[in-house]
């Protein structure tokens, strides 16, 4: 008896083991935190806190616990930048803009934005920052010169110094990396993926010291398509979202896996939903099925890789973060939500 009792007790926890295993999302809900007419676009989770940036030099955080916000608008001469980009260290919160000039602000002295990075040139437009440590962060923007332009901070975002195009990999012309919701890079311990509008990833596996590129059959031949969205949720199992979105309902080409961390990459879902995306994130603790793609086309979920979807929502944001496995945050065309998956 007490042996039936053991197997019993053993049978039951393996198939409670099973049953989070087959844990999926069925729905989502949608409450709006702060409404705004801004367009944002990079969110960043800071402990109970949510930064953002966004048009008009406008920069804010919510207080998750209180919904108070704190924001300020920042100016450059007569500029008020387009912000696309925002990063933390434990220190700082940094925000770069796109367009020319290219302004790179950090919080300083009494929480006031300093500039620490300026840009001007005519082709000039960066469109996403993060940081691997306190001390080393790197931004990325179009191809000027001949290679993609990479900013790399060794000092806690102090100094920022442009890579050489003799130590990036060469470009294609005119290719860059959206600004469409501040993740087409992407970092874990040393190692760093940068997806471009062409299809490629540039990655490095030591801090941006070294590169080399992938081709990914993510579609590119128009320069409104390429990868608009990168994430990874271990060393070796990624996932990359695009399309055109100028033609969103396009669902060919445009979302692909990695399970060897990038070497190659297989199309997955081709020719179905979901269409167009701005942002994918891999649902933690999923083991690496769980993924949820947004944009303007609304919220669509997979829980195997991306091998099938299913919309969940029509609510339409650009980018997208996990606070845990089962609550998000997502902003985009004048607000910012949070996502209760269920």
């Amino acid at each position: 008896m007490k042996y039936y009792f053991t197997t019993l007790v053993l049978l039951l926890l393996i198939s409670c083991k099973q049953e989070e295993k087959k844990k999926s999302f069925s729905s989502v809900s949608v409450d709006t935190i702060y409404e705004d007419s801004l367009s944002i676009r990079a969110i960043e989770l800071i402990d109970n806190n949510l930064a953002f940036s966004a048009n008009n030099g406008f920069v804010g955080n919510i207080d998750l616990n209180t919904g108070k916000v704190f924001s300020t608008n920042i100016a450059y001469d007569s500029i008020f930048p387009e912000f696309r980009s925002i990063a933390h260290t434990s220190n700082d919160v940094f925000v770069l803009s796109v367009a020319n000039p290219a302004l790179l602000y950090k919080t300083g002295e009494n929480g006031k934005f300093q500039l620490v990075y300026k840009e001007e040139a005519e082709n000039v437009f960066y469109d996403a920052m993060t940081f691997w440590n306190d001390n080393e962060g790197i931004a990325v923007g179009d191809s000027m010169n001949g290679c993609l332009s990479i900013l790399i901070t060794r000092d806690g975002g102090r100094t920022w110094q442009k890579q050489s195009c003799a130590t990036v990999p060469k470009g294609i012309e005119g290719e860059g990396a959206f600004a469409a919701s501040n993740t087409n890079i992407k970092i874990i311990g040393d190692s760093t993926w940068i997806a471009t509008t062409n299809g490629r990833i540039l990655f490095s596996a030591d801090k941006a010291k070294t590169w080399r590129v992938i081709q990914t059959p993510i579609i590119n031949a128009a320069p409104t398509q390429g990868i608009y969205s990168i994430d990874f949720y271990n060393e070796k199992i990624g996932f990359a979202i695009g399309g055109d979105y100028t033609k969103p309902e396009n669902s060919n080409q445009n979302k692909a896996i990695t399970v060897d961390g990038g070497v190659s990459w297989q199309l997955v879902a081709d020719g179905q939903e979901p269409g167009y995306k701005s942002c994918v994130q891999f649902v933690p603790n999923s083991e690496g099925n769980g993924l949820v793609a947004i944009g303007f086309t609304g919220i669509s979920y997979s829980n195997d890789r991306g091998a099938t979807w299913k919309k969940l929502s029509e609510e339409g944001f650009y980018t997208l973060r996990f606070k845990n496995d089962t609550i998000a945050y997502a902003a985009g065309k004048s607000r910012v939500a949070k996502l209760s998956f269920k």
